[in-house]
């Protein structure tokens, strides 16, 4: 390892991004937490993320909103809240830095503003990284979890595998029944047609028929999304023969993992409800609309089937895939 335990007593954790890269980078996480167990793991991220750092609470311990910064597009520049952002996480006086945003070339010079005594995480050759020989080039192949994975072999941390997780909490069953939907373990599957993109969400009329099929085979219907999805949630039931379950808005993230975990099946795009299904072991169908199926599929090939919608656009592959998912859940 090339920073000892005792060493390294404060850890903060750069990942400003959503759900589903979150969720690829807990196997990495998980590593760091298991080589310094007795660390402090801070996460600066997107304000959503405070929730995520509550469910994960084995392996994050404290949370650190992040205000933005020039180049990075999730979040508008705040440049009064950045200097005090920047002004609190000097005061921690972190051990460890890590760099877990991408390859670098933006903001390696923004987390050594940090003021850790030690800076680790991807390099970008012609961009600045810290001379340091904690700065790997960044792995610009393979899977997003086992990116995350190989800087941390890099660091000398022992990889504790790359299963996904998703902890849930009673909070989080009490919740979904709350919503009395009448349905039962695996009697349902769950439709998923948004995603933060909308270059990455397949037609919605595709998202009914197989809606529609799935009914015709005696399971449920439930479309999951957020508020701000409704409208498509929409456009999906007024393609539908069949009435479905709509729990558009009116689901938490804990109720929706809940949702995900008891379902006989997913639909969905390739966006973070597909990599909590990934988590459960829940069968899905996710459709990449981006090109890189590769880095974002779920990697069990046999319960999750990925298909790369710009490489091969046809319905009639994505429904064969379906009934034999629907074959294999009955």
């Amino acid at each position: 390892m090339k920073l000892p335990p005792s060493e390294i007593k404060r850890i903060v954790v750069f990942r400003a991004l959503q759900l589903g890269d979150m969720l690829c980078a807990i196997p990495a996480v998980k590593a760091l937490r298991f080589a310094y167990p007795d660390a402090e793991i801070t996460l600066i991220g997107l304000p959503w993320a405070k929730s995520l750092t509550e469910r994960f609470g084995k392996y994050f311990n404290n949370f650190i909103h992040f205000p933005g910064y020039p180049g990075l597009p999730e979040q508008q520049l705040d440049p009064a809240a950045f200097t005090a952002f920047l002004s609190e996480v000097q005061t921690k006086q972190f051990d460890l830095a890590l760099q877990m945003q991408g390859n670098g070339s933006i903001i390696n010079p923004m987390v050594e503003l940090f003021g850790a005594r030690f800076i680790a995480g991807y390099s970008k050759e012609g961009h600045y990284a810290p001379d340091n020989g904690l700065f790997m080039p960044y792995p610009d192949f393979g899977h997003e979890i086992d990116r995350h994975i190989k800087l941390m072999e890099f660091l000398g941390i022992k990889s504790q595998g790359g299963n996904l997780e998703y902890p849930l909490t009673t909070e989080d069953y009490d919740a979904l029944d709350e919503l009395n939907l009448g349905i039962e373990p695996k009697k349902y599957v769950c439709i998923h047609p948004g995603s933060r993109s909308t270059l990455r969400q397949w037609p919605v009329k595709h998202f009914a028929a197989l809606a529609d099929y799935c009914m015709e085979q005696g399971y449920k219907a439930v479309l999951t999304g957020t508020k701000d999805e409704a409208d498509i949630i929409d456009a999906v039931i007024n393609h539908m023969r069949y009435k479905p379950i709509n729990t558009a808005g009116k689901t938490s993230m804990g109720a929706v993992g809940a949702l995900i975990q008891n379902a006989a099946l997913l639909i969905s795009n390739c966006t973070g409800v597909s990599h909590i299904a990934s988590a459960f072991k829940t069968p899905s169908i996710v459709i990449s609309m981006d090109g890189e199926p590769q880095r974002w599929g779920p990697l069990d090939k046999r319960v999750h089937r990925t298909i790369n919608w710009l490489q091969s656009p046809d319905f009639h592959l994505v429904f064969r895939e379906t009934v034999e998912l629907v074959s294999l859940t009955g």
